[in-house]
Parts: structure tokens; C-alpha cells; sequence
């Protein structure tokens, strides 16, 4: 199976309001990272200085940034026969489908979310949050609230959970967070 892990930054939570400023895209085939993929994206509005202090994006920064448009292709490619991954999916998935519609076009992955899978998994932990499991599984990250670095924690959290769980099992564990 064949999993695209994505992350993005935004301007805000609102997927039909806010724009998204930053993608990071991990594909991971046969329990390993092949490919990544990240780009600042020019959201064509300002970004809340609020949000400027969660993630370090300024507006100086996305200014020469491609808009999505330019970008969209890579995206769709990329995640092109996978299942599409995010800690809290429909954020994610619900950002890049607004992305699209804005430019006509309906984009449409199978959608697994490893929040869904943590609490599943780990029933005990008392938070499922990114930033519990980077601390409680020791995942590797260099930069939080970053599209890549959070793409590529959460990657390696799915790849933790094929791995502990073999091959013949992660169907059924998988499946239960499929949309």
C-alpha cells in the first residue's frame, strides 16, 4: 500500500475562508519514505500575525511563493494511488479540496487519519496530538508547525505502526481509519 502523508500550513482553520501557505507531501511505499515533496505557497492574502508566531511563515516569505494553482499538479501526481494520510485528515483533505474547487476541478483520495489510529491503538495516552506522539514515540522533528517536519512525524508514526503491527494485520488497522 502506498500512502501519501500530508501536512499543510494555513492562514487560519477556516477551509472556506483561509488559504493554505505551506505543503509538505511524504509518500511512503513498502514501510519507506521514497519521495517528499515542499513548497511555500503564495495564499494571495495576509497571513494573521497569529498564525506568523505558531509557524514562523511571514508574508515576506510567501510573497515569490508559487499561488496553489502552480502547484496543483505536483500534488495531484504525487498523491496519485495513495491513500492519503494527515493527523486530523479532514483538515488537511479539506483545505486542498477547497484549494481545488476554487480553481473547477474535484479532488478525491481515499483518506486514512492517524489521530483516528493513535486513539484506536493507544488508548491510554492522554492526548493524540502531534506533539504528544513526536515526545511519546520519540519521532523525529526539526522544525513543529512546519508542513514537511510535521509530514514527515507523522510519517514516521505510520511507519512505527506498520512496523509493530506486521504486515499481515495492518489491513484491518488501516481499514478501520480509511474514509
Amino acid at each position: 500500500m502506498k500512502f501519501a502523508v500530508v501536512d499543510l500550513e494555513t492562514t487560519g482553520g477556516l477551509s472556506q475562508r483561509d488559504r493554505i501557505t505551506e505543503v509538505g507531501i511524504v509518500i511512503v511505499e513498502n514501510g519507506a519514505i521514497v519521495e517528499t515533496f515542499q513548497s511555500l505557497v503564495n495564499p494571495e492574502r495576509s497571513i494573521p500575525p497569529q498564525i506568523t508566531r505558531i509557524t514562523g511563515i511571514t508574508n515576506d516569505m510567501v510573497q515569490d511563493a508559487p499561488k496553489f494553482f502552480e502547484i496543483a499538479k505536483d500534488i495531484v501526481l504525487m498523491t496519485k494511488s495513495c491513500v492519503f494520510v494527515a493527523h486530523n485528515v479532514g483538515f488537511d483533505y479539506g483545505f486542498l479540496q477547497h484549494e481545488f474547487n476554487r480553481l473547477g476541478f474535484t479532488y478525491s483520495r481515499r483518506k486514512l487519519c492517524t489521530v483516528k489510529l493513535s486513539k484506536r491503538l493507544y488508548p491510554s495516552l492522554k492526548s493524540h496530538g502531534l506533539s504528544n506522539l513526536i515526545k511519546v514515540f520519540d519521532l523525529p522533528m526539526s522544525s513543529r508547525h512546519r508542513a514537511l517536519d510535521d509530514a514527515k512525524a507523522t510519517a514516521y508514526f505510520l511507519k512505527g505502526i506498520i512496523e509493530k503491527n506486521g504486515s499481515e494485520n495492518i489491513r484491518d488497522i488501516i481499514n478501520y481509519g480509511l474514509k
